[in-house]
């Protein structure tokens, strides 16, 4: 018997494509639920687990409904405000909660990469994060690159060496790079899928770890694997690193 799913952000990029995959699986997608004409509202009764790919500003009532249902949350909706992500913090409380920026196998093997070659290579080598998206995409920077930001400075607190914040683009009269920083930029243009590279420079040489995704079933797949993951799971919130054992 298949298990019943809800995809919230049905008529998106992320949405089609996750409704897509879904249909050679043993999942059956029984609401696809959108703002969009021609798509549900909300998902029925007996829906046994939920991937979130909305608006930001949808989230806390859908994973409010989700932990009153006590079924399991896949998220990977970006730009969450912090009284938004108390909501998930809440429901985690109650069901399993996976979210993370990036469902693809390739940036999380790319973020454990991140974090060795930081704790390496150092405070002396400077941490420069670009990142690219369409021009539709509608936050930035994108989760992807907080989280590769986020693993570089874990491997910079491996060290005693984490940064105690981070630079988001620059402009005007900024002085010189302060030694430590690592900065995150965003660039948004064109098709582009997901692109992302983590550089690290040093006064002799650079060396740069890049991630370039071609299709977003790459993502999609990622999410519902993670979705059969976490059924049946205790609840808490849990990350890609958790669903393919890398942590």
């Amino acid at each position: 018997m298949k298990t019943k799913i809800a995809i919230l952000g049905a008529a998106g990029r992320m949405g089609r494509k996750l409704v897509e995959l879904a249909a050679g699986t043993d999942l059956e997608v029984v609401a696809k639920v959108d703002v969009a004409d021609g798509f549900d509202r909300d998902w029925p009764e007996g829906v046994e687990g939920v991937v979130d790919f909305s608006h930001h500003t949808a989230v806390p009532k859908a994973i409010g409904k989700a932990a009153a249902q006590g079924i399991a949350y896949v998220i990977g909706t970006t730009g969450l405000t912090a009284e938004e992500q108390a909501h998930v913090d809440a429901a985690a409380k109650k069901i399993p909660v996976v979210q993370s920026g990036n469902y693809s196998l390739g940036v999380n093997l790319l973020m454990e990469l991140v974090r060795k070659a930081a704790s390496v290579l150092g405070p002396e080598y400077d941490i420069e994060i670009t990142e690219m998206h369409h021009r539709h995409k509608k936050d930035a920077p994108s989760g992807t690159a907080l989280m590769l930001a986020k693993s570089a400075n874990e491997g910079r607190a491996e060290i005693g060496a984490a940064a105690q914040g981070f630079v988001y683009g620059r402009s005007g009269e900024t002085g010189e790079r302060p030694a430590g920083e690592i900065a995150v930029h965003a660039l948004r243009g064109g098709a582009v899928v997901g692109d992302h590279t983590v550089m690290f420079a040093g006064d002799l040489e650079r060396v740069e770890l890049t991630h370039r995704a071609q299709d977003r079933a790459a993502f999609a797949a990622g999410a519902l694997k993670a979705l059969a993951w976490a059924r049946g799971r205790a609840p808490g919130i849990y990350t890609m690193r958790d669903v393919l054992a890398l942590a």
